[in-house]
């Protein structure tokens, strides 16, 4: 499946909130025509109702894909109107937090072709990461299919079994959460050293920004990067000594965050 053969059988886009809105700017901008797509939301943004796309009109029979954006806790209400659609050749993305594949299948038909992804909020800049994995009826296609359209947002992984979607939604998908906190975290430790809360907010932004650029950029290793900035005995170890102390430093409490974002995870995908 090509983006031509989307262009052509068109996309439905089920709900379109920050995130939707963040993957329909990057399809349109990628040249997919507006008229191609159909947005189906309560409460469509000016945005969304200018871009061109179909609003809450009369969906095509057999589009192309249907990805799915809305809350979990309005799929009930949500996909029964796409029954239609399944066990036939319209591939399903699904966005949506802790709802397996197997759900959807019970609600459209096992036929169905379905790719269940997990992708984060840095997609809003285009530089999101998703993670996706697939049915059988999908496919090596239906993957292709969906890596093409999210990589519209930011890179694009496979993920080898489904079980590993809520470590990947306690790491990246719940992440850029733990990376706001640790900006507010550099920025109140600047204060407290004799900053102004306006100097120590740009500095903690800033840093964090370039260094994620760096790591993302460079040959080296986050290890190596780190080491290479730190001289033996220098500012830097020192604030490493906090830092990495095995007992109470970030290294435990990183686990502890990740564990606890994976279990809940779990916790909703099994009601």
């Amino acid at each position: 499946m090509d983006m031509t053969f989307v262009a052509e059988r068109g996309l439905v886009l089920l709900g379109c909130g920050k995130m939707g809105s963040a993957m329909l700017q990057g399809w349109l901008a990628d040249g997919l025509p507006s008229a191609s797509v159909w947005v189906q939301d309560p409460n469509p943004s000016d945005w969304v109702r200018q871009s061109g796309v179909h609003v809450n009109a009369d969906l095509p029979q057999a589009p192309a894909v249907v990805l799915i954006a809305v809350k979990p806790q309005m799929m009930s209400d949500a996909l029964p109107v796409l029954k239609e659609m399944g066990n036939g050749d319209t591939l399903f993305v699904s966005v949506a937090a802790g709802i397996s594949i197997a759900t959807y299948e019970d609600i459209l038909g096992a036929l169905t072709p379905i790719v269940r992804a997990m992708p984060n909020t840095p997609a809003a800049v285009g530089k999101g990461i998703t993670a996706i994995v697939g049915n059988g009826p999908a496919g090596l296609t239906g993957l292709e299919a969906a890596e093409a359209l999210l990589q519209a947002v930011g890179q694009v992984v496979r993920l080898e079994r489904e079980t590993q979607m809520d470590a990947v939604t306690g790491l990246s998908g719940s992440g850029p959460a733990y990376v706001f906190h640790m900006i507010e975290c550099m920025a109140a430790a600047g204060e407290a050293q004799g900053l102004s809360p306006e100097l120590a907010m740009a500095l903690a932004k800033a840093t964090v920004a370039g260094a994620g650029a760096l790591a993302e950029q460079a040959e080296e290793a986050p290890e190596q990067l780190r080491v290479n900035v730190t001289s033996p005995n220098g500012t830097t170890q020192a604030g490493l000594d906090v830092l990495m102390d095995p007992a109470g430093g970030l290294p435990p409490l990183m686990i502890k965050t990740v564990g606890a974002a994976a279990d809940r995870s779990r916790e909703l995908a099994n009601g």
